[in-house]
């Protein structure tokens, strides 16, 4: 008689067919492409569509498939094989010019219905794909000189507009924070209680007197120089995804590893030079005034005569701009960018907000220039490295564009907006060049390496292959040592397999070598709960137990042996999940996702199958 709950029966059969639902998608291999998006609202439609199409015909790789989503602003290209796209990739960049981004991509050929469950097949890692792989420190000191001389600049304008008397105003040695110089004690007095005040982040003390003299020490406190520090490589995150960009990387992976360190993966980028010259840009914003009318502006581009107080610009659509050669305020003047609303008429704006030295400049150029334009200019340096007669010859290059002009509506210093932009898009857009036109702080490439696609598709194939010897030769000595129980731990290892490539897939897990490492490991794991099971048993017919019986108590008594070892396997997989980073983190997920699966397949499973086996016949014995 079955001790097996028919509830149980259920549970294990809408566990396998949800499991093989969701790893079906892995067996779909994905298909090259290109991914083609709109820079700045130029449009995907139809019309690109046709575009595409000739220029590929006139290129001679004409494309497997064309699809638009409209909806998303995204244009994609199937090709039967790499090359393909490579060249496709090469004509497109060429053809649709500034106004698209021309990306690798690698598509799904996931059936309609499964990804309407959303049912994806796990992406690959850059080991697995190729590509490249950047490692970037964030300079730590340049975080504590970047803070204190803001605050030094703050103070000395802090103190000067509440008419505190005071003979310096300067920075102490790095991480010492800001020293003020007063003249009275009363001074000193009234200059700490100010600064405490307006920044309850400085710790302010006084100092030692020299003289006459009276000292007032302000240093920013460790906690929010952590908060700090951590703003400032969110906000280099920001910059560097805005970089990428421009590499037509369709998902790349940018992410913080550790308290400074910052990871940067571009699959299918093969050329570490265009990607370094890129990303290791050095660009920052000025405002500037606009200054004559557009039609001279545009008489100025045709002619090249330029008026001697301006300097002629370009804004990204190619427009003409003529602008003041005396800079307002500069990016490392501005704290803060965010896109909103106008609440006046309800169009999408960006408000703005500059440190003191900033809005003060600000405040005095506005309050003269109301119904003036002024104009953002962003600016790009690089450089380019060339091979000069044997020698390696680095040339600097600068770009400068118009990133936004308006007319001045009223006065404005430390906050301020710019209002009527023509989407909430163009708003967030223009926030984020905003935010991250400069990168707040200095990042060192410390480490990087190069896949290629061919090493990436002979990992797969390796990696592919170790699963299935790994799988093979567990089956092959369980079904060898165990017998009938044997195959059914068989079955339940192969099931396993399945759940935990589904479990993978559904939840996003990136597969890598390690992951796959991972999964070998817990295949390998995963039949030791059935040897305690089945030498369980074993022991139970050697006591002269009922086969019966033995089945029922083997289990019983087995379980909790396999839940106290897979319970510290679980704490050591949990352990390379929150500590460990990139590929070590990736082997605790994979590891920690096997042992679950391996324990629900190794017991629930198995139980099932042997009370189905055996449940409703008498044994005289039992083939273990």
């Amino acid at each position: 008689m079955s001790d097996f709950p028919r509830w149980k029966y259920a549970l294990v059969v809408v566990v396998l067919l949800v499991g093989l639902v969701y790893a079906l998608p892995n067996v779909f291999p994905p298909q090259p492409a290109v991914q083609i998006s709109g820079n700045r609202g130029a449009a995907v439609d139809a019309t690109l569509k046709a575009k595409v199409d000739t220029l590929l015909a006139t290129a001679k790789v004409p494309a497997k498939s064309i699809d638009v989503n409209e909806k998303d602003g995204r244009l994609l290209a199937r090709f039967n094989d790499a090359d393909q796209q490579a060249h496709a990739s090469d004509a497109l960049r060429v053809g649709l010019g500034d106004n698209y981004t021309v990306a690798l991509n690698q598509a799904s050929t996931v059936p309609a219905w499964l990804r309407g469950i959303n049912a994806n097949s796990m992406p690959l890692g850059l080991d697995l794909q190729g590509g490249v792989h950047f490692l970037m420190e964030v300079d730590q000191n340049a975080v504590v000189d970047a803070q204190e001389t803001r605050y030094t600049d703050d103070i000395r304008s802090l103190l000067h507009d509440k008419g505190v008397a005071f003979d310096a105003v300067n920075r102490n040695a790095r991480g010492q924070g800001v020293g003020v110089v007063l003249r009275t004690d009363a001074d000193r007095q009234k200059a700490a209680s100010l600064i405490g005040a307006d920044y309850p982040d400085l710790t302010v003390a006084d100092g030692t007197a020299t003289g006459n003299r009276f000292i007032l020490n302000a240093t920013i406190k460790p906690t929010k120089l952590r908060e700090l520090s951590q703003g400032m490589i969110t906000q280099n995150l920001s910059t560097l995804r805005q970089r990428v960009n421009a590499l037509g990387v369709s998902e790349p992976l940018i992410q913080q590893q550790g308290a400074n360190q910052i990871v940067v993966e571009l699959a299918g980028v093969q050329d570490t030079a265009e990607a370094k010259k890129i990303i290791g840009a050095v660009a920052t914003l000025q405002y500037r005034a606009g200054l004559y009318t557009p039609q001279q502006a545009m008489d100025a581009a045709r002619s090249g005569s330029v008026p001697p107080d301006a300097k002629l610009y370009f804004g990204r659509d190619g427009r003409p701009y003529l602008l003041s050669k005396k800079v307002i305020a500069s990016g490392d003047e501005l704290v803060s960018a965010t896109s909103g609303r106008d609440q006046q008429n309800g169009t999408p704006n960006v408000s703005v907000t500059l440190n003191s030295a900033g809005a003060r400049k600000m405040q005095e150029f506005t309050n003269d220039n109301v119904g003036k334009p002024m104009a953002v200019l962003y600016i790009t340096r690089t450089t380019e490295t060339k091979i000069v007669d044997g020698k390696e010859v680095k040339t600097p290059k600068t770009t400068e564009e118009v990133i936004n002009y308006a007319n001045i509506s009223g006065p404005f210093g430390k906050t301020f907006s710019t209002n009527g932009l023509p989407s909430d898009s163009e708003a967030s857009e223009l926030a984020l060049l905003l935010r991250g036109g400069s990168l707040a702080v200095p990042i060192d490439i410390v480490g990087e390496s190069v896949i290629g696609p061919s090493l990436g598709a002979d990992n797969i194939d390796k990696g592919f292959k170790a699963v299935m010897l790994g799988l093979g030769l567990v089956l092959l000595a369980a079904a060898i040592y165990y017998k009938l129980f044997g195959l059914v731990a068989d079955i339940a290892l192969f099931f396993n397999l399945v759940l935990l490539v589904a479990v993978m897939s559904a939840i996003g897990v990136t597969l890598t070598m390690p992951g796959i490492a991972g999964i070998v490991l817990t295949l390998g794991m995963a039949i030791d709960a059935n040897v305690l099971i089945c030498e369980r048993i074993r022991e139970e017919l050697r006591n002269g137990s009922s086969p019966h019986a033995a089945i029922r108590t083997g289990y019983d008594k087995a379980w909790a042996t396999i839940l106290d070892a897979n319970v510290t396997h679980l704490l050591a997989a949990l352990g390379l999940m929150t500590m460990g980073s990139g590929p070590i983190k990736g082997f605790g997920v994979t590891l920690f996702i096997g042992i679950l699966t391996s324990m629900f397949t190794s017991v629930t499973l198995t139980h099932a199958i042997t009370a189905l086996i055996h449940g409703g016949r008498k044994l005289k014995t039992l083939s273990v």
